[in-house]
């Protein structure tokens, strides 16, 4: 895979550039500028690693096209993120593409620090129906970026998808690509007694099907296997909240456990092996939900 990593400013022009195969780094040695732009090239859809700023995690992704664009945040923009990224007169950036043995691990498949609302290329991706106030610090991507601080809000690292208060607000993560998915994880975001809680959450799976999940006051990981099946979107819907004084339940990340579709993305993915690798310590143990039909998950949406 030839990877291409550009910085480009608001009016087009590349600032900086590096390409290479299978691997390349750029050093920007100037300090950004509203407009600047980071952009990922690639010569054919694939798995990626991607470091874009030394402050955020890297993250394994799928570009499920050749070129991915992140404007560098300011502002509001920039809360979600440390106070470090994005900041300074030098920045170090780094792509690689991955070998067969390095995706056929049971992993998070939601996980990607660098989606944003304008992400239509790099998977996961994650949008909602509601964002309160439509501040970046409650946005959809919080729930993906692994963060996974709760016990406050309202800023890094304590970000979350906020609901703005509406029983109808749903969070849909997308792959780009089939999954074999086994696991769902909550973290809700637990700055009680400010925020409130789920006592109950629905999913629904591309493939049709819902499933009903049992959540308590809790800010621990609430693991829920599920009968594995292949997808390449969830929907995250039906928040019951609990009775108690607060209007604000959140969440702060949702983690889908699985392994890459054998056949699906990268031509060379070899079929994986199934094992517990992903089991954390800590979290809370559940039974398997009761799946339920869809025309009976309509009434958790009313």
């Amino acid at each position: 895979m030839e990877l291409t990593l550009k910085i480009v400013d608001a009016d087009g022009g590349v600032l900086a550039c590096s390409a290479g195969r299978d691997e390349t780094f750029l050093v920007y040695r100037q300090s950004y500028r509203e407009g600047d732009r980071v952009v990922v090239e690639v010569s054919e859809p694939g798995h990626v690693f991607l470091s874009l700023d030394g402050a955020i995690q890297p993250g394994l992704v799928y570009m499920k096209e050749c070129a991915y664009s992140l404007a560098v945040p300011f502002g509001d923009k920039r809360k979600p993120y440390s106070p470090n990224a994005f900041r300074g007169d030098i920045h170090r950036l780094s792509a690689r593409s991955t070998r067969p043995d390095e995706i056929i691990h049971r992993r998070n498949l939601a996980l990607n620090p660098w989606d944003d609302h304008a992400n239509r290329t790099l998977f996961p991706h994650a949008r909602a129906n509601v964002e309160t106030r439509g501040e970046a610090v409650f946005a959809a991507r919080n729930a993906i970026d692994g963060e996974k601080a709760n016990d406050d809000h309202g800023f890094w690292p304590y970000t979350s998808w906020g609901i703005n208060r509406d029983p109808q607000a749903a969070l849909t993560v997308e792959f780009g690509r089939p999954v074999r998915i086994d696991e769902i994880v909550f973290y809700l975001r637990a700055d009680f007694p400010h925020d409130s809680w789920w006592e109950k959450a629905s999913v629904t799976f591309s493939n049709g099907k819902t499933s009903c999940f049992p959540l308590v006051k809790s800010g621990v990981a609430q693991a829920f296997p599920i009968e594995p099946c292949i997808v390449e979107w969830v929907e995250l819907h039906g928040l019951i909240k609990a009775e108690d004084a607060s209007p604000y339940p959140a969440l702060t990340q949702i983690e889908i456990w699985g392994i890459e579709a054998p056949g699906a993305g990268d031509q060379d993915v070899p079929v994986a092996v199934e094992s517990d690798s992903g089991s954390a310590h800590g979290r809370l143990k559940t039974s398997v939900p009761v799946s339920v039909r869809l025309d009976d998950a309509e009434t958790d949406r009313r």
